[in-house]
């Protein structure tokens, strides 16, 4: 009994979090079948950005905000979709299977152009740098991606 209160105060605070991300259009992915549906189904034709969220104060302060900020570019991504690490931890793993060789990072930004991996923004390219050094490392990618 305990734990279902604590797992329902968990995901209440969590959800500002995911809302922040949906408000912009992107769809959350929160299984491994879900994941698999998207990237096997249409995100396989155009550019797909994959969002890993996180509760890290470097994913509220910078990534996220990033992420908004960069999708006001005239070019971006044909297919958006996000899964939040630490939380949907299977899904997050599933699609973490589409970066190729790229460590898991949390925060970070994989953008797959008909369904291959051919860009990634790990957590190091995100703490440390301003909102905007981020989100024009977004919208550099989307120029030569998309």
């Amino acid at each position: 009994m305990a734990q279902d209160f604590y797992f329902h105060q968990l995901q209440m605070m969590v959800q500002p979090m995911r809302d922040e991300l949906t408000r912009l259009g992107i769809r959350e992915l929160r299984t491994p079948e879900e994941v698999v549906e998207a990237l096997e189904g249409e995100a396989k034709k155009g550019t797909t950005l994959i969002v890993v969220n996180s509760v890290c104060g470097c994913a509220a302060g910078l990534a996220r905000p990033a992420v908004a900020e960069a999708l006001k570019h005239d070019k971006t991504p044909d297919h958006l979709y996000t899964v939040f690490a630490g939380q949907d931890r299977e899904a997050t793993a599933k699609a973490r299977e589409y970066f190729g060789d790229y460590p898991p990072s949390s925060p970070s930004f994989a953008i797959l152009k008909d369904g291959k991996i051919v860009h990634m923004i790990p957590r190091e390219q995100i703490e440390n740098r301003s909102l905007e050094e981020i989100a024009a490392s977004l919208k550099a990618a989307f120029d030569k991606y998309c």
